[in-house]
């Protein structure tokens, strides 16, 4: 007896030559997506590599926060690498005379192609679970964990003999370090309160940090303010003291941005301060996020049209991929530039649906709808 088909078998039934392809066609896409996102990450790794090298940053923290920007970049080149795969591995086949020997067996285009369309299908549904669950969630694990070490970095950021602005509004100047951490000599100039510009001598202290959030500890120093109202200079002496390092305007939580947001959330936000230009970015956002996997579709579908749909050569044909390239890149470059107006126009909407997946049903009516006619037509003679 033979075994009872998979979930997977039963959406989308094959035959050997279907997994042979699809075999080649999803080791291409994982290899090329993997050494692009590692690419990608690199260079954007490169911003956070001065904290780990200067300030002392683990190694380990960094690669926890470099590593939650990972879902974003593979949601944005994931249906690029789906139309590189099938555009190349299909010439291939070509160049090497397998699509040849298919048509010679009686395969029609559709057959033909079905792997690539399942491969594009595949990469279309992890596009949406991207979209609309795991970058959400990441980026916003990414702003939070990225505000709890820009409070922490206080720590890192102080180095003796040097004055250290933590901030627009406050510098601190340390003397000396030991090995314990202890700090000696310490001098901060905390502007953070308009109206009290205050300078504090310590002798010594220490640092510390409560509910993610840095302070010092401050042992036999003064507290030094002018008092605007007499122009007076008011000293305060103490024998211990507890300031937080931390600007003002970063004490609590920033405000979530369009990234950390969900689709709910995005169109229809919450906040009644929300300008209506910022409103418009949110709805395109929201839009962004339903209509950019479809791109995935749309852009294999691209590469399967120009590959199957012309005549053979011996000699290679690099005029097809050439076009299929200027084709995608030229969508890719109208997907922007909607974007950007509907932003201001909501009512262009339907247009980012259309752009998104009308090169899908327009490629496929072209490849498919010989074939689809001359079936039909024994029926309605």
């Amino acid at each position: 007896m033979s075994a009872p088909p998979t979930l997977f078998q039963r959406f989308f039934p094959t035959t050997l030559l279907d997994r042979y392809v699809l075999k080649q066609l999803a080791l291409g896409l994982t290899g090329i997506t993997t050494g692009a996102i590692a690419l990608i990450w690199l260079m954007q790794s490169l911003r956070f590599v001065s904290l780990v090298v200067d300030r002392g940053l683990s190694l380990r923290v960094f690669i926890e926060l470099t590593g939650l920007m990972i879902p974003s970049f593979l949601a944005v080149i994931l249906p690029i690498t789906t139309f590189l795969v099938i555009l190349f591995g299909y010439q291939r086949m070509t160049s090497d005379r397998e699509t040849t020997v298919m048509q010679a067996a009686g395969l029609s285009a559709s057959q033909m192609a079905r792997p690539g369309v399942i491969c594009a299908t595949i990469a279309t549904v992890l596009c949406y679970l991207l979209n609309l669950w795991i970058v959400p969630t990441s980026y916003h694990s990414f702003k939070k964990y990225q505000f709890e070490i820009r409070n922490r970095l206080a720590a890192y950021l102080i180095q003796e003999g040097v004055f250290t602005p933590l901030s627009k509004d406050m510098t601190v100047y340390v003397r000396s370090k030991d090995r314990n951490g202890q700090l000696r000599g310490i001098f901060v100039e905390d502007d953070r309160l308009p109206q009290s510009h205050a300078t504090i001598l310590a002798e010594y202290g220490s640092m510390i940090v409560v509910d993610d959030v840095p302070h010092v500890v401050l042992y036999n120093g003064s507290r030094q303010e002018i008092d605007k109202h007499n122009g007076r200079l008011d000293v305060l002496t103490f024998k211990r003291n507890l300031i937080d390092l931390t600007s003002k305007n970063h004490t609590a939580r920033q405000p979530r941005d369009a990234g950390e947001m969900s689709i709910s959330e995005l169109l229809n936000p919450e906040n009644a301060s929300v300008s209506p230009r910022d409103r418009g970015k949110f709805a395109v956002e929201a839009w962004k996020r339903l209509t950019s996997p479809l791109t995935a579709l749309s852009y294999g579908m691209v590469a399967l049209f120009t590959v199957l749909s012309g005549a053979f050569s011996r000699h290679g044909n690099v005029k097809r991929p050439f076009i299929a390239i200027l084709t995608v890149v030229a969508m890719i470059a109208l997907n922007l530039l909607l974007q950007n107006l509907t932003s201001r126009n909501l009512q262009l909407v339907p247009l980012m649906w259309l752009v998104a997946g009308l090169p899908a049903a327009l490629c496929a009516g072209l490849l498919f709808g010989p074939e689809l006619r001359q079936r039909l037509r024994p029926r309605l003679s």
